[in-house]
């Protein structure tokens, strides 16, 4: 039986491209978040995927809270386009992990630096 909502005229919505968003998340302490004793936080580099940052960001905060860390904040450093258009030299290892990340349609986690002292704001 032919689905009564969906016509031949009915306009589809263009497949907007997935992109790779550079992302630095701080994380704070929870309990059995991995961090190294001592350590009051961290900051996790990330090359996330998405149709758009906000959807990059999303994911990877989601990704981040299964794996039992506290994300406190997101700052995005834009596309590779946007990264290059801002003068930031990105070296061959950077590009592969990007195109990983969207071959894969994945976060992939490239630095985590613990904090020590005061805890992130």
């Amino acid at each position: 039986m032919p689905d009564d909502t969906t016509t031949e005229d009915t306009p589809k919505k263009p497949k907007r491209p997935q992109q790779v968003y550079t992302l630095l998340i701080e994380v704070g302490r929870k309990k059995g978040d991995g961090l190294p004793k001592g350590a009051t936080g961290a900051g996790i580099l990330c090359f996330a995927s998405g149709v758009d940052e906000a959807e990059a960001v999303r994911e990877t905060v989601a990704i981040l809270k299964e794996a039992d860390l506290a994300p406190l904040d997101v700052t995005g450093y834009g596309t590779l386009a946007e990264r290059e258009k801002l003068g930031h030299e990105i070296d061959a290892e950077e590009r592969a992990l990007m195109q990983r990340a969207l071959d894969e349609n994945s976060v992939i986690v490239v630095q985590m630096t613990p904090y020590y002292g005061d805890p992130p704001a």
